[in-house]
């Protein structure tokens, strides 16, 4: 069942014997659970017989209600606690939650996914102790790096039990990154920190990874999948990467060169990417009281379809314009919206002046700001607003640009312009 963590039959078991154990405390009894938490005394029946678990968010409310971490209500060892003394038995790695086995298994699963993401500039093999990549032939290469995570946008992920674009998301939004300044992406690094280890989730997480890898054409060289029991909550994770890239010296885009008179254009976005997800979920989940499955009409997809849109990548398009035309900046736009990105590459006496009329706003962004009621201008500091990337051109390059970006597959418009003025972003409601 979407939104509950997976029916392991063990750890089933388990839940249910600790719950037990806290249901024979007189402080504990089914009525107080379910009226802590409001639900039935029968769901909190059935959770402590082991028919089903509650839902993610009933986990972590039960655990704060019994005063332990979600972790411990699946920790077999738990019952024992108070006859510590009384179990002599060899202990293991696995008895504390770390599987070699699983790993192994897991291992085994991604080598040959990894592998079709190589260069031929790749040396090493999956799992050796470090990625070796070989560095091409260039006068004054620049390496050009960026390491982020997908945020609270793995919290959608666990509610749908989808884990196989994710790892495309953290990918595409690193490989941005690092073009906004010429550099194309040369190899990725990951690291997964997860509570107990499930081969099969394993591979999802590593399937987007390696797509998100031949999006952009890197190569996903190597990472860390740490199993920490008893840190990460049931059936959760954290996902973070690293990416390194290369660019000549010569050809770095800086925004140094941006001029009074230079054009603005924006590249449309496939959703809210990998930001503001912590306002939308308490919009969408808290306020709306909507799930992953809740199907609205204004957005022609369910709750969880729409937020799980992967991060679009803008890596191909812009190296290929890079080589038709100057590029004299680029910022992408992320967490910050377009005033907190665009003015990270503003020279001092250059302001950028955006019309809001010159892009249509997806729905996405329009319910959250009424069903939230949010500020517009906090809507555009917190989400993207479907604007993706902001290009700085010359005048005299906007027509070819914008041929070439929406033959690409962009969906390219004039944003604005850059005039005099305190650096910064000005964000106007009509055309000028």
């Amino acid at each position: 069942m979407k939104g509950r963590p997976k029916k392991d039959p063990e750890i089933l078991k388990i839940f249910a014997e600790n719950l037990s154990r806290f249901l024979r405390k007189p402080q504990h009894t089914q009525e107080s659970i379910a009226t802590a938490l409001g639900v039935s005394k029968q769901s909190v029946s059935n959770w402590s017989r082991g028919k089903n678990f509650p839902s993610y968010e009933n986990t972590y409310c039960l655990a704060d209600h019994l005063g332990v971490v979600v972790s411990e209500l699946t920790d077999e060892s738990l019952g024992n606690k108070e006859n510590r003394g009384a179990d002599k038995k060899s202990l293991t790695y696995a008895d504390a939650g770390v599987s070699f086995e699983a790993e192994s298994k897991a291992m085994q699963r991604i080598k040959g996914i990894m592998e079709t993401t190589y260069r031929s500039e790749v040396l090493s093999n999956v799992g050796s102790f470090g990625g070796l990549f070989a560095l091409g032939t260039y006068k004054k290469p620049v390496l050009v790096s960026s390491t982020d995570s997908v945020g609270t946008k793995l919290k959608v992920a666990f509610r749908a039990a989808k884990h196989d674009t994710v790892g495309y998301d953290i990918v595409t939004h690193c490989g941005n990154d690092i073009v906004v300044q010429g550099a194309e992406p040369l190899f990725f690094l990951d690291y997964i920190g997860i509570g107990k280890l499930e081969p099969l989730v394993f591979e999802q997480i590593i399937i987007g990874l390696a797509s998100g890898c031949r999006e952009i054409g890197c190569a996903l060289i190597g990472g860390e999948t740490a199993e920490l029991p008893g840190f990460y909550s049931l059936s959760e994770y954290d996902l973070v990467g690293t990416i390194v890239g290369v660019v000549e010296r010569d050809t770095l885009i800086t925004g140094e060169n941006i001029a009074p008179g230079d054009k603005l254009i924006g590249l449309g976005a496939t959703g809210l990417h990998t930001n503001g997800y912590s306002l939308a979920r308490r919009i969408l989940f808290d306020r709306c009281n909507y799930n992953v499955d809740t199907y609205l009409p204004e957005l022609s997809s369910t709750v969880g379809e729409e937020l799980l849109k992967t991060h679009k990548s803008y890596v191909k398009s812009i190296l290929k314009l890079r080589e038709v035309c100057e590029i004299k900046g680029i910022a992408h736009i992320t967490g910050g919206g377009l005033p907190g990105n665009l003015k990270r590459i503003l020279p001092e006496g250059c302001r950028a002046v955006i019309q809001k009329q010159s892009w249509e706003v997806p729905p996405i962004f329009k319910l959250l700001q009424q069903e939230g009621n949010v500020e517009e201008m906090e809507m555009y500091r917190v989400f993207n607003m479907g604007v993706g990337m902001v290009l700085v051109l010359a005048p005299d390059s906007v027509a070819a640009a914008s041929e070439l970006l929406n033959a690409s597959g962009e969906s390219a418009f004039l944003l604005g312009a850059v005039v005099s003025g305190d650096k910064g972003v000005e964000l106007c409601p009509h055309h000028s």
